[in-house]
């Protein structure tokens, strides 16, 4: 894949060449890692917690799922604001990093919450339906597209940055999914 590069005017990124078949893989690289974990997941391993969070693994899970939802939100963003001047974004990302507090009790609870409704029967399926929606969104982008970029609250999570690009967008779920994935004590996430 070309590497980035920020231009002059700062809401801009020279993108040579994007390897969309690369996020897409990528996409399924986890859809069909989370398939396998749910079905190597054993019943008395859902509601073990997690390690290193406040989660059962059903719940961890379910967040993982979440990281993808998020995605489809955040692209709208991306549509809306990376049109507008760039003030506008850093006023925004500015606004959402001042959230950080409630927007970190909301996903704690929320995810608990959540994996009620999104639970072990239904969350497989929410997950397949939320990466062929990316997967047609990745496809359906203008190559020109991928050369915008715009300001996000880089405090809401390890793996956001101050400033990101289409490519980022579609690279973030899976760094959140490995990033969790490595927090799950079921038996499928032991296995290599």
């Amino acid at each position: 894949m070309g590497a980035l590069q920020r231009s002059d005017r700062g809401g801009t990124m020279s993108q040579p060449n994007v390897d969309r078949d690369a996020l897409a893989a990528d996409l399924e690289r986890v859809r069909t890692d989370f398939h396998q974990l749910l079905s190597t997941t054993g019943d008395d391993e859902w509601n073990a917690p997690s390690n290193g969070t406040r989660w059962t693994n059903e719940q961890l899970l379910f967040h993982m799922v979440f990281g993808y939802m998020i995605i489809q939100r955040l692209l709208t963003l991306w549509r809306v604001l990376g049109r507008l001047p760039a003030s506008a974004g850093r006023t925004n990302a500015r606004f959402l990093n001042a959230a950080t507090v409630p927007f970190d009790w909301v996903n704690f609870h929320g995810s608990r919450v959540a994996a009620r409704v999104y639970n072990r029967r239904r969350m497989g399926k929410k997950m397949d339906r939320v990466i062929v929606s990316l997967q047609r969104s990745l496809r359906g982008q203008a190559e020109a597209d991928f050369a915008r970029c715009m300001p996000y609250p880089n405090r809401w999570d390890p793996y956001f940055q101050d400033s990101m690009s289409l490519v980022d967008i579609y690279r973030y779920p899976g760094q959140h999914y490995d990033h969790h994935r490595k927090q799950l004590t079921t038996t499928g996430a032991r296995e290599p």
